[in-house]
């Protein structure tokens, strides 16, 4: 047999390459018809009703959009029925008692689905400190108000096996680094099984306006996929059957909040009083605003055809509300003699009836709430996007299932003073000195902090309204709260009745730049002369301590704002701040054993008594 040639080898073998790089694309391409497959069941099975159901809303609201319909047309609106508390008001004070009652039954709903990067942090912000005077980050400082509750209420019942319940809904951004933290500390003392963790799955992006579902461009085996909204935390609730749960074991009130507003804390007790006394099924935190103001609105909208059926009470966007108030007023969103709107503004904080909330989430909707479609359109015939979109849903549009299912239920709002209630951390430092310029809120993680500072020196009459005798400029932020930085814990005082019991009036004297953190029930004051820092810790139930006569002086905090070049090698905290507090020599004091204590002179601690004197 005469030998083969070279170039019969040399086809033979390209045969085979051929052959083989043909196989491991084909293998490719099943594994990849195999992942987008799974993202399609996974998204399916995600969605009430699955990708059907999902892709027929989508269809009905970008009809819609391309109409240019108006969802509150054949409405007319009104100014709804609720609450004005002031801060230290009587009214104010009789609701935060009416509110320890009511929280002795209240589940608590944190919704912390987004990360930092409007902050211009790449984390999640519940990692995030507070304020640089304890460094509490904002879980451990929410963790901590439920733990003081169920303390009080355990007090205030005498039942000592209550448990105050937390449910955090998470997103596939934020899941493993909230469990990667509670893990890592010991969930902050709460209790296994306290806190309970639902979390949310994307949406199908949709391409274009048939509802087609989009694919990613660099990859025809990759379904895009993007958030929902926090509106998903009402069909979470329901399946992972922790409403359910709940209203079993005896919890009347859920009361919902976002995860960087620690101000609102303020809020819960007060709230839940008026939920309680006026027999709110949906109550919404609201806040002064300014006619034309950029924020929603609560208002009362009714059928203009007389079917009271159809009436609601909601969330309004500014946009929205004006054309609204110019159909039915002539005089469109503008302020009344107060200054304000008379239409308060949403903080996106609820308190809800559960017993209305189980019954709702159960209905037919199975708690997803009424979505809506934002497309951004690139022809004038309003079928192609610029980028893919996707139905989205907010909790506070709850108002429309609960309308299905309770039409009955009586739904208003509550509010508050700025001060007291909203100071929410999301705008990064860029952002926030542009809004300082021009006079508007900055809304930066810093000027949170500071807020923070002058809501309790308002508590301790330090400050009126969270305005004190002077001013700071904070790395590029004008006009921020110039008084000391005063933090008080929420295992120190729940209500403004707590505060006024435990620190006599004008016993403090504080340097403008004195740092006072008090943490612990059993804690007193009666006089004290402060210039530097100074921690007081009484964790003990069995001890009680009292401030007397004490004038202490240190180096306390430095808190310095760090230099623009120096921001991109700062620590993550602080480069979004853009200032750093250093403490160069502050007094902590923490009492050691049971009996009574004093605290005196330069910031000795002296046992008086064997017995604590509660």
């Amino acid at each position: 047999m005469p030998p083969r040639s070279r170039s019969w080898t040399r086809s033979r073998h390209s045969a085979r390459a051929t052959s083989s790089t043909a196989g491991r694309t084909r293998e490719r391409t099943t594994r990849a018809k195999k992942k987008l497959g799974e993202a399609l069941r996974r998204t399916d099975a995600a969605y009430a009703g699955g990708l059907p159901a999902y892709v027929t809303k989508a269809r009905a609201l970008l009809e819609a959009s391309q109409r240019g319909d108006n969802p509150f047309d054949g409405f007319s609106p009104s100014i709804p029925d609720g609450e004005t508390l002031t801060f230290g008001g009587q009214k104010m004070a009789a609701m935060e008692e009416e509110g320890l009652v009511a929280a002795r039954k209240t589940g608590f709903v944190l919704v912390a689905g987004g990360l930092g990067e409007r902050l211009g942090y790449e984390g999640i912000k519940l990692e995030l400190p507070v304020e640089l005077a304890t460094g509490k980050s904002f879980l451990e400082l929410y963790v901590d108000y439920v733990l003081a509750v169920q303390d009080r209420a355990r007090t205030d019942s005498g039942d000592n096996s209550l448990v105050i319940p937390l449910a955090i809904m998470t997103s596939d951004d934020t899941d493993a680094k909230t469990r990667e933290l509670l893990k890592e500390k010991g969930d902050f003392g709460a209790a296994p099984g306290q806190i309970t963790i639902i979390k949310q799955d994307k949406v199908a992006a949709l391409q274009d306006a048939t509802a087609a579902l989009a694919l990613d461009p660099s990859d025809r085996w990759e379904l895009l996929t993007k958030p929902h909204g926090h509106g998903d935390v009402h069909a979470l609730m329901k399946t992972s059957g922790t409403a359910d749960e709940w209203l079993q074991k005896g919890i009347e009130h859920v009361f919902f909040f976002q995860d960087t507003n620690p101000l609102v804390l303020h809020t819960v007790l007060p709230a839940l009083g008026v939920s309680r006394s006026r027999n709110f099924a949906m109550n919404s935190v609201c806040v002064p605003r300014r006619g034309g103001e950029a924020a929603g609105a609560i208002t009362k909208l009714a059928s203009t055809d007389g079917d009271s059926s159809k009436d609601l009470v909601i969330n309004v966007e500014y946009n929205q509300l004006e054309p609204l108030l110019l159909a039915a007023t002539g005089k469109g969103d503008v302020n009344d003699d107060s200054g304000f709107s008379p239409y308060p503004g949403n903080a996106n904080v609820l308190v809800l009836g559960l017993k209305e909330y189980v019954q709702t989430i159960n209905g037919k909707d199975s708690g997803v709430v009424d979505e809506f479609v934002n497309p951004k359109y690139k022809d004038a015939a309003k079928c192609e996007f610029k980028k893919p979109t996707r139905l989205e849903c907010m909790m506070q549009d709850y108002p429309k299932l609960l309308r299905r299912e309770v039409s009955s239920a009586k739904v208003g709002f509550t509010t508050f003073e700025r001060f007291v209630a909203f100071s929410p951390a999301k705008n990064d430092l860029e952002a926030a000195r542009s809004a300082s310029k021009q006079g508007e809120p900055p809304g930066a993680a810093g000027s949170c902090e500071y807020e923070v500072y002058a809501a309790h020196a308002s508590r301790l009459g330090l400050a009126e309204k969270g305005v004190y005798k002077k001013t700071r400029d904070v790395s590029g932020l004008t006009g921020l709260y110039g008084g000391p930085r005063i933090v008080l814990l929420p295992s120190f005082a729940l209500t403004q009745a707590d505060v006024s019991s435990k620190v006599s009036a004008n016993s403090l004297k504080l340097a403008d730049d004195a740092t006072l953190v008090l943490e612990g029930p059993h804690i007193r004051i009666e006089s004290l002369s402060l210039n530097g820092g100074l921690t007081i810790v009484n964790a003990r139930d069995d001890a009680t301590l009292v401030v007397r006569d004490a004038d202490v002086a240190n180096a306390g905090m430095a808190f310095t704002d760090i230099a623009d070049a120096d921001l991109p090698s700062s620590k993550p905290f602080e480069k979004i701040r853009g200032y750093k507090a250093i403490d160069e020599g502050s007094l902590r004091v923490e009492v050691p054993g049971p009996g009574h204590w004093v605290l005196t002179g330069a910031g000795e601690l002296e046992k008086v008594g064997d017995k604590a004197e509660l």
